[in-house]
Parts: structure tokens; C-alpha cells; sequence
């Protein structure tokens, strides 16, 4: 085989070879021979089969097998002659040729490389921030909103109207044109009158109730309602009033300091209100994090450090950023595309910058992360994605195996070490 290996530059590299038509003769005929020794045949004791018996029953199986050998070999040999590593490799080998003729084939192949490169100077990008301050008046509603939290709904003990903000307890009929509806009767609910949480205009029109008093409620279902059932249709409730619930919120000491800081030693409301004023801090920073000082920093990093980028990997990541569009188009935006091969090129390339720029910023984050000794645990993942998904009232092992099954874990990953890297840089952990 005439094998020739070049750097196209120092992420990539281009093995030509022209692989001779007897060289893959010799393998087909290897091939068919180590066969021999293990298929049956009819006819044939089992390890005595002919060659020529081989190929004539496997003859494509065995021509596959023999190129895909032949090119094993035109990679490791390229390999070789740049002092390739293995590990050096990303992603599949992409054919930019492979022509059949009378001769043999003609193979061009392109491999990927890891970027190397030493950051230095990293630091002197970082942005710089002013830490976010926490006014009096702040920290006083979250404590507020605390305490409200912790307190219970009581029934009233005074004979009065119901008045926005209290817990209603309520049975209710509703009926379109004379018909009770499937979902519209409960007995003993509980709604807070201003939540929002029943059809517009229901909520307005028992304040001023009393208890024990009935009232019928007319509303209309919004056109966008889940039900096509009743999306637009104009309802009546029959309304009754069992009782007002409401909050009787008490002063903050340190006895109900110590409930909302259990497991806090020498529980207190200057504890409570340091504790709080810790918490708002942190939201805030996290705000300015994400959406500015992450950004910044991904930038000046883009910019400060020039190298050769994997062309495999940037094509990856533009797919991957088509793929992202395409879930925003309409169907008939997506058969446009997929009818104009001409157009689903120009948003490559429209994308590409973009991609190329996420690419890179990828490899800059690696590499200062091995150079600082930041890492994270397949365990911490885990972890996290478990806490998202109990947040958000999914089931975390179902979430778990679809990360899994789509191969998104590396990128969980990646994405918490970058967070972990940049908290160091910009000393939001210490």
C-alpha cells in the first residue's frame, strides 16, 4: 500500500493511501482461509472447508471485511508516521474519498485531533465585579415571605366578608347550558381568593362572601384552555361559601427564628436575618453570574487564545446548533429546508462562527481546568441532575437513563466544570 500522512494543521490530518487490487485479493484469500477453519458446510467436515468454498458463499462479506482491514492499517500507518497517540484522536475518522476502480481504491481520510496547547495568562481576563449589596427593606419582605410560609391558615373567628388574600373553603357545581361537566364539582376545596388558580373573573366574584351563603358564578373558559371541551364556553357555578381561612402572622423572636433555622446552632433572629441577607446576596450574585460575568469571561477567553480547531468536532456542533433551530420552525419552514439543500447550507454556515466559538471556548475550559486541578465526580453529576429533577417533580431515575441514553452526560459535565472553574477565577467560592 502507498500510504501518505500530512497535518492539514495541528488538529487536523489527512491519510491518503491507493490500497492495491491484489493486496485485498491476499486478504480476501486470508480471510476465506481462517474461515475455513471455523463455518460448516455441508458436505465438508467442520474446519476443512475449501477457501474457495468460503468465498463463494461469503465472497461480499469477505471483501467488506478485507477493506475495512486494508484501511485499519492505512490509519495506523499514518498514525505512525506523524507520532500520532490514539488518545490524541477525536471522534470518527470522515472519508473525504474512497473510489473503487480496476487497480485497488483510492482513500482519503481526515482525523481529528485534541487541541494542545498551554493557557497562559488566563487571569489577567477575568472580569472584574462589584459585590452586590442587600438593602434593609430586602431582607425585611424575604423575612416576611419566610414567616408567611410557616404559618398556617386558621378559621376566623369573627362573622366577616371574604376579602382577597384569604383561604376560601368552597363547594361548587359548574354547568355548561344546564350540564354538570366532568372535573367542574368539589366539595371542602381550598382556594386562596388573588392566586390565579381558577378560571378568570371566578375569584372576583365571591369576594364579599360570607359563610354559609350561596352565590352562582358565571365565567367563560379561556380559548386557550387544556380542555377543548369547554376552551371558550361560558359556565355557571353554583357557589357555596363553608368558611374563611386566614393568617395571623406572628412576630419574629427568636423562638420562631429557631423553627425556619433547624439545625442551626445558637438559632436567633440576628442569625435569621444574616442567614437571609447571605441568601439574597448569593441570588444575586448568581444573577449577575449567569448573565453577565460567565458571558464576559467565555468571550475573553474566545479572544485571547488562537489555535487549530477539530473539523470533525465543529461540525458536530454545528449539527447539533441546526438541530437546535429546527426544533423552533414550523413543519413547513422544516420541508423548505429539507427540499433546498442549498438553504440548509447557508444556516450552516450561518451558524458556524457560533459553533466554532463553542468549540473552542470547550477546549480553553479543559485545558484550564487539568492546569488548575478542577474536576468533577461522575457522583456529582448524578447528584445534580437528582436535584433537578426533584425540583422540578420529575422521577430522577427516568431522567437519569434518558441523560444517559442521549449521551448527555459528558456535556452535564463539562458544563459543571466550567461553572466550578469560573467561581475559582472570579473567587465566588472562596
Amino acid at each position: 500500500m502507498e500510504v501518505t500522512a500530512k497535518k492539514i494543521d495541528d488538529a487536523n490530518v489527512l491519510v491518503t493511501a491507493k490500497i492495491a487490487k491484489d493486496d485485498l485479493e491476499k486478504r480476501v484469500n486470508k480471510l476465506a482461509k481462517e474461515a475455513g477453519k471455523q463455518v460448516k458446510v455441508d458436505g465438508f467436515r467442520k474446519g476443512k472447508v475449501p477457501a474457495n468454498v468460503v468465498k463463494n458463499l461469503y465472497g461480499e462479506k469477505l471483501e467488506q471485511d478485507a477493506e475495512g482491514e486494508a484501511v485499519r492499517e492505512v490509519l495506523d500507518q499514518g498514525n505512525n508516521e506523524l507520532g500520532v497517540k490514539p488518545e490524541s484522536i477525536l471522534g470518527q475518522p470522515v472519508f473525504k474519498k474512497y473510489d473503487k476502480t480496476d487497480d485497488g481504491i483510492e482513500v482519503e481520510i481526515e482525523l481529528s485531533l485534541r487541541p494542545e496547547f498551554e493557557p497562559e495568562g488566563y487571569q489577567e481576563v477575568v472580569p472584574s465585579y462589584d459585590e452586590p449589596e442587600v438593602d434593609e427593606k430586602e431582607r425585611e419582605e424575604r423575612l416576611q415571605s419566610l414567616i408567611e410560609a410557616q404559618t398556617p391558615y386558621e378559621k376566623i373567628k369573627r362573622k366577616r366578608m371574604l376579602r382577597k388574600e384569604d383561604m376560601a373553603v368552597i363547594d361548587f357545581e359548574g354547568s355548561i347550558d344546564g350540564e354538570i361537566f366532568e372535573g367542574g364539582t368539589a366539595e371542602g376545596f381550598n382556594l386562596r381568593v388573588g392566586s390565579g388558580q381558577f378560571i378568570p373573573g371566578f375569584e372576583d366574584q365571591i369576594i364579599g362572601m360570607k359563610p354559609e351563603e350561596e352565590k352562582v358564578v358565571t365565567v367563560t373558559f379561556p380559548e386557550d384552555y387544556h380542555s377543548k371541551e369547554l376552551a371558550g364556553k361560558e359556565a355557571e357555578f353554583k357557589v357555596k361559601l363553608v368558611e374563611i381561612q386566614e393568617k395571623t402572622v406572628p412576630e419574629l423572636d427568636d423562638e420562631l427564628a429557631a423553627k425556619l433555622l433547624q439545625g442551626e446552632e445558637n438559632p436567633s433572629v440576628d442569625l435569621l436575618k444574616e442567614k437571609v441577607t447571605e441568601q439574597i446576596k448569593n441570588e444575586k450574585l448568581s444573577k449577575v453570574y449567569n448573565e453577565e460575568l460567565k458571558p464576559k469571561l467565555v468571550e475573553a477567553l474566545v479572544a485571547k487564545y488562537e489555535f487549530a480547531l477539530p473539523n470533525t468536532i465543529v461540525e458536530q456542533e454545528i449539527d447539533a446548533k441546526v438541530n437546535e433551530k429546527a426544533r423552533g420552525m414550523s413543519e413547513d419552514e422544516i420541508k423548505e429546508l429539507k427540499e433546498n439543500p442549498e438553504k440548509i447550507e447557508a444556516l450552516r454556515e450561518e451558524l458556524r462562527g457560533d459553533a466554532v466559538d463553542s468549540v473552542k471556548a470547550t477546549f480553553i475550559v479543559d485545558a484550564i481546568a487539568r492546569k488548575e486541578g478542577i474536576d468533577v465526580s461522575d457522583d456529582e453529576v448524578s447528584q445534580a441532575i437528582y436535584y433537578e429533577a426533584m425540583m422540578s417533580g420529575q422521577d430522577p431515575q427516568q431522567v437519569i437513563k434518558y441523560y444517559q441514553e442521549n449521551n448527555l452526560l459528558p456535556a452535564v459535565k463539562m458544563g459543571m466544570i466550567e461553572d466550578k472553574l469560573f467561581s475559582k477565577l472570579l473567587g465566588l467560592n472562596q
